[in-house]
């Protein structure tokens, strides 16, 4: 039986990939998230930096530091996956290559965020 919806119609609230709405919040939820972090970040660089090594060890050990950056760090890393793969979806046409480029940068970002974490507790508990 032919569809007799038109094409908005047929279209209406789906994104290419039926959740374009989703993606484009989480991308603005992120960016938002990362302001206050990277300006905290900044600003703590440049506090402890010129008290050497060791006060930045001791910031770093800090419980609420800790949480601090691994949030800047993983939502970071979420955001450019999110960003990434907007570009992925509009400049790669071959499907196979643009889930695998997606799994990719999914993987990256995971893994970049535990190998932070894991970097985090070393400098904080030595190692």
């Amino acid at each position: 039986m032919a569809d007799l919806r038109s094409p908005v119609a047929r279209v209406r609230g789906l994104g290419s990939a039926r959740d374009g709405t989703h993606h484009w919040w989480l991308q603005r939820v992120t960016a938002v998230a990362l302001v206050p972090l990277v300006i905290w970040f900044a600003v703590s660089l440049l506090r402890f930096a010129p008290e050497g090594q060791a006060a930045v060890r001791a910031w770093i050990a800090s419980p609420v530091t800790m949480v601090m950056l691994i949030l800047a760090i993983a939502v970071g890393l979420w955001h450019a996956a999110l960003g990434m793969q907007v570009v992925v979806e509009d400049y790669v046409h071959a499907k196979g290559w643009r889930i695998g480029l997606d799994m990719a940068m999914k993987f990256i970002a995971v893994i970049g965020s535990l190998a932070a974490i894991v970097a985090i507790f070393r400098i904080a508990f030595g190692g």
